[in-house]
């Protein structure tokens, strides 16, 4: 296979195969792979503009049964330290981020054994009669499988009444790798590969906008990154025509830090920045059909994800008012609203806020007060 072939059909938005996509990764010069990275961003997204956005990640629950071998986390039911959050802790959480210009939950927990539809019916319903402004964009594929589970419902009713309750997307959280071989060593207590795929394609048929994500650089294989590009690929292209489907698609590396994974000697990460870097180049090639590709800086942090704008990424993601997960492993990074438009500037392109949707919003006028005030304190 020629290089040069290959890329001029990935500019065509032609389907590579897995083969042709593992011999790109594997073969094709890191520059080239940006600079076609860079011309399927301008086709998708064409302009100057990285978009960034407010929101608050938080979870409603820490307790999870399925023993994720990544995952710090996470604790076993009646264990002293798990928690299910209350409404009064809602309640700080978000007045807390609309001051801070965030519109938006993040809301994601683990697999509880005793919580199922109602629970979550409920809470998305208080949640929003209380905070109408609020967006949720909340759960993902695993949590719906497993309340899917414990309802004996399918997954498209579960969502249906999610939705109905006050979803407003839902995150593609638990992808790590979709091929079984990994995922029965990884999370075995999480949906198959197949099962994430279908909650995807019910909340396509919904028209719930979902994400879509990829954790690697543990024990996978480059095939199956390039698999679980297809796959994404092949339910994105069965959205029904007025469904926006996957509207991004952010990949991030391992964080190993104190987990199981690591402990065994199974995996650690050894993900470099040349390496994410490529990842987010292949995004772009092997997904013609995702229009955003979101730049992970929480876990490969500013330089790097300054990089990645230049070899495909339009999006920096969220300041991230609270995130519990991913740092919990060791991912350490942290904006404000300031340091993330600073970075964007910083790596040449024009920040703009947006929505989960992607629609551009003005900047609160909290922030503008923060960057006023800011400004003062530099002459003064």
């Amino acid at each position: 296979m020629l290089i040069n072939e290959l890329l001029e059909k990935a500019l065509k938005l032609e389907w590579l195969t897995v083969d042709e996509g593992l011999f790109l990764f594997e073969n094709a010069p890191t520059a080239l792979l940006m600079e076609v990275g860079w011309k399927l961003r301008q086709y998708h997204v064409p302009g100057n503009t990285v978009t960034w956005i407010i929101d608050r990640n938080s979870n409603t629950t820490n307790v999870c049964i399925a023993n994720c071998k990544f995952c710090n986390f996470y604790r076993r039911p009646g264990h002293a330290e798990s928690y299910v959050t209350s409404m009064e802790e809602y309640r700080v959480k978000i007045e807390e981020t609309f001051k801070l210009g965030g519109d938006q939950l993040l809301l994601q927990g683990g697999h509880h054994p005793d919580l199922g539809l109602s629970f979550y019916t409920e809470l998305f319903s208080n949640l929003k009669k209380e905070f109408p402004a609020l967006k949720l964009h909340a759960l993902g594929p695993p949590e719906i499988a497993h309340i899917a589970k414990l309802e004996n419902m399918s997954h498209y009713d579960v969502l249906a009444a999610l939705k109905e309750s006050g979803l407003d997307s839902l995150p593609g959280a638990g992808a790590e790798i979709l091929a079984d071989r990994v995922r029965r060593l990884i999370s075995k207590g999480k949906c198959g590969g197949q099962e994430w795929l279908d909650v995807m394609r019910a909340a396509h048929q919904l028209n719930i906008t979902t994400s879509a994500t990829m954790m690697f650089g543990h024990i996978e294989t480059n095939r199956e990154r390039m698999e679980h590009f297809a796959a994404l690929r092949q339910v994105q292209s069965e959205k029904p025509a007025d469904s926006k489907g996957f509207l991004a698609f952010i990949p991030w590396p391992f964080m190993d830090e104190d987990t199981i994974l690591k402990k065994l000697k199974r995996a650690r990460n050894t993900c470099t920045g040349d390496e994410y870097v490529r990842m987010i180049a292949m995004s772009r090639i092997m997904l013609p059909n995702v229009i955003n590709i979101q730049a992970s800086w929480l876990t490969v942090g500013k330089p790097v994800a300054q990089l990645c704008l230049h070899a495909g990424a339009n999006d920096f993601g969220s300041i991230m008012i609270e995130e519990n997960v991913v740092s919990a492993a060791g991912a350490a990074f942290r904006f404000t609203a300031d340091g993330i438009q600073a970075a964007i500037k910083d790596a040449g392109f024009q920040p703009q806020l947006r929505t989960q949707q992607y629609e551009a919003r003005e900047i609160p006028v909290s922030i503008q007060q923060q960057q006023l005030d800011h400004a003062t304190m530099i002459v003064d």
